[in-house]
């Protein structure tokens, strides 16, 4: 689910070259697209397609620790909501506590309802939550944005039209040819009301009657009736799709002087920092689940114990701290560490995050925020002075279309230098949940059951 319209540093020019080349390639049609701007800076904000794999071609490569005698097979999930309230900023109060856009990257917060770069324990303690059952735990990870750099750059407004494709779910596959062409005539379409955009005089462009009557008008107007197209011929074969015609009107979107005035704000879902715009996808699913140890009973949590997933800076600290997240649904013995996974007939992309399960006894956070929590080896077992606490797996299901997959169109937001790298991708949990749920929990996974709260 698409969260906010993306404001893209890509010229006009560039977008009507994508779309008379999505036109072309759609019917058949070899086209050769050529970019006169800055070959760099078109870009910068994208993730470079080389890493993406079709995870199809990945060989099995997950190996979970055989459960011994004694072991913990109970899990506990706490349902705390896809971040529906637009609870986002790119500050990280564990790794960079006090500074406003710490992170350089856009976090999508699910739990505590308070959490910025001044969190302190107290403050969260104090906050509400958006868990059901009452758990102020704070959960955030970088969103994922679809980047399709189809925005305009520089000063002035560019259009911005409803994403008809996103609207087109499960397309008979007697329409689909026709659905497709249809498709990619709408992006030329606007491609070419942007370059009469482009082409207009500033006067005029600030003219609200000129506009809609010389660019909006007559761009509804082939939209309706293209849209219209793709109805019929999804009707032949199946049930017409309704209210599609809502989606023909376009408007002018905000230009990069707006984005200018927003960025570094860190207030909501719309910002866009450095190096990272597109549109911010909201996950299909966020499941939350606390499992048990293979080798035994788990302890509780002490409350405010803080644990990073993966690492936000693998350019400067190396691969020491990466984990493998990437893979698609159906796929989930296959997980990536370096790609992103393009997955068969569109699968939805998933990010499986598990956080260290061992826990030193005695401390909530450290230096490094990484020393006090461990990962078990590989049969399961703790280090020597730590023990087993109950495992955080955070698991992201995204719907991501399988054209935007294909054409390395969606990534992470990321610190600028790491590049939308998959390898930066990373999660961040802090406990405050009180003793109550905590002794809940353990109970639950020490005793083998499933919960849900």
């Amino acid at each position: 689910m698409t969260r906010s319209t993306a404001r893209h540093q890509i010229s006009r020019s560039t977008k009507l070259i994508a779309g008379m080349a999505g036109l072309a390639l759609a019917i058949g049609v070899a086209v050769v697209v050529t970019n006169a701007g800055d070959e760099n800076a078109a870009k910068a904000d994208g993730a470079d397609p080389s890493l993406f794999v079709d995870i199809t071609k990945v060989k099995a490569n997950v190996k979970t620790p055989k459960p011994q005698r004694g072991a913990t097979t109970g899990t506990f999930t706490v349902n705390c909501g896809l971040n529906e309230n637009g609870h986002f900023n790119p500050d990280n109060f564990i790794a960079a506590p006090g500074v406003q856009n710490g992170a350089q990257h856009l976090h999508d917060y699910v739990g505590n309802l308070t959490t910025d770069a001044n969190s302190t324990d107290q403050s969260l303690d104090a906050g509400g939550t958006t868990c059901k059952n009452g758990d102020k735990s704070a959960y955030f990870w970088p969103v994922i944005r679809i980047d399709k750099g189809e925005e305009e750059a520089g000063g002035g407004a560019g259009i911005d039209c409803p994403d008809v494709a996103a609207q087109l779910k499960n397309v008979p596959q007697q329409a689909k040819a026709e659905v497709d062409n249809n498709l990619a005539l709408l992006g030329t379409q606007e491609a070419e009301a942007e370059k009469r955009l482009a082409d207009t005089a500033a006067a005029q462009k600030n003219d609200a009657g000129f506009v809609n009557n010389a660019i909006l008008g007559p761009l509804k107007e082939k939209r309706a009736a293209t849209i219209e197209r793709m109805a019929i011929a999804i009707g032949r074969v199946a049930a017409k799709p309704q209210g599609l015609d809502k989606l023909a009107p376009c408007k002018l979107a905000a230009g990069a002087a707006a984005a200018d005035a927003d960025a570094g704000t860190g207030t909501g879902k719309d910002e866009e920092l450095e190096g990272n715009d597109g549109e911010v996808q909201e996950p299909k699913a966020a499941d939350i689940t606390f499992r048990g140890s293979p080798v035994g009973q788990v302890v509780a949590m002490p409350k405010f114990l803080k644990i990073l997933y993966g690492d936000a800076k693998r350019s400067i600290n190396g691969d020491k701290n990466t984990k493998a997240s990437w893979t698609c649904a159906g796929f989930e013995d296959k997980v990536l560490l370096n790609k992103y996974p393009i997955c068969p007939n569109g699968a939805a992309v998933k990010r499986i995050h598990d956080f260290p399960g061992c826990w030193d006894g005695k401390n909530t956070d450290s230096a490094n925020h990484r020393d006090h929590v461990a990962f078990a080896d590989a049969t399961g077992q703790c280090g020597n002075g730590f023990q087993a606490i109950p495992q955080l797996r955070i698991t992201l299901t995204y719907d991501i279309p399988a054209d935007v997959q294909k054409n390395a169109q969606y990534k992470v937001d990321s610190f600028p230098a790491e590049e939308h790298d998959p390898f930066s991708d990373h999660d961040d949990f802090a406990n405050v949940m009180s003793d109550k749920i905590m002794n809940r929990l353990v109970a639950c996974v020490n005793s083998g059951k499933t919960c849900k709260e």
